[in-house]
């Protein structure tokens, strides 16, 4: 399942996807019934794309036991794969990525880097007055 969500393949489609419905996403509590196509367009296309490349890997696959067994084995699957595959079922993961891409290509990411101070945990056996660090 990895290596089919890792793939290029699946990258290009999936931001290919995202780049066609992304300015349409505003953070807001109201959901716009716009979403719910995207959505559902979004489910079939993903869906069909893992079953065709699980089935060539693994003849008899059957995307509907799968989805049941990954119900039930959630904590044996790693984390980021797992929160992939929801944004694939689940409406508010599916959102909240859509949120984030469109927060990244308008470059509004969120930066914590400007309230960070770097503080030593070491004590120094030369006081500071005396710590003049000359290039």
């Amino acid at each position: 399942m990895e290596d089919v969500i890792m793939d290029a393949e699946f990258q290009v489609l999936q931001r290919t996807f995202m780049d066609k419905y992304y300015q349409g996403f505003e953070d807001t509590e109201e959901n716009k019934l716009t979403y719910t196509a995207s959505f559902n367009e979004h489910f079939s296309l993903v869906e069909k794309y893992i079953e065709k490349q699980l089935l060539e890997g693994i003849p008899g696959f059957n995307m509907a036991i799968f989805r049941t067994t990954l119900k039930h084995h959630k904590g044996e699957v790693a984390h980021d794969i797992f929160n992939m595959l929801l944004t694939f079922k689940d409406f508010l993961v599916f959102k909240e990525m859509f949120l984030e891409y469109r927060a990244e290509k308008e470059g509004r990411r969120l930066d914590l880097s400007s309230g960070l101070m770097v503080t030593s945990l070491c004590k120094s056996s030369v006081p500071a007055s005396q710590n003049n660090l000359q290039h």
